[in-house]
């Protein structure tokens, strides 16, 4: 699905998605539990790695979609302040933070966004940190194109 011409990928189904429950996840985040439903939206994963409605419509198809969620200039910057809060959980893992299936959204998340962009040392901090430094391996492979998910 596409958005707006200035919009290929309907990057504003994250934006409305967000708006309402937004500072309710940050603070979520910044207390080490999540506790709502706000996963598949504030931390995207690869198309075909969940089989739910919400997860098939917050799906990132591609790197190149990937690239440009971290382009956008509020998708972006909440991630990198999510993503942040997370890394400064202090003696916690991912499934304490996120429970039972989220923790393996984040890794999926993470392993996308850090190979979307590699510069950026907020996601392999986190796979580093939560994940022994290893990328979910469903979404390299997808990446690489060996399970039929041509992105790029």
């Amino acid at each position: 699905m596409t958005g707006a011409s200035g919009d290929p990928y309907d990057l504003d189904r994250f934006v409305a998605v967000q708006k309402p429950i937004y500072a309710q996840a940050t603070a979520e985040l910044a207390s080490g539990r999540k506790r709502s439903h706000w996963m598949w939206f504030v931390f995207p994963q690869l198309e075909g790695l969940g089989a739910s409605a919400m997860a098939q419509r917050y799906a990132i198809r591609s790197l190149a979609e990937a690239h440009a969620y971290l382009d956008h200039s509020l998708l972006g910057a909440r991630l990198k302040e999510c993503v942040g809060l997370v890394n400064k959980a202090e003696g916690r893992s991912a499934h304490e933070i996120f429970g039972h299936p989220d923790e393996l959204k984040f890794h999926s998340s993470m392993t996308l966004f850090a190979a979307a962009a590699p510069e950026e040392p907020l996601f392999a901090e986190a796979l580093r940190k939560y994940f022994a430094g290893r990328g979910d391996r469903l979404t390299l492979a997808k990446l690489s194109g060996s399970v039929g998910n041509p992105c790029g």
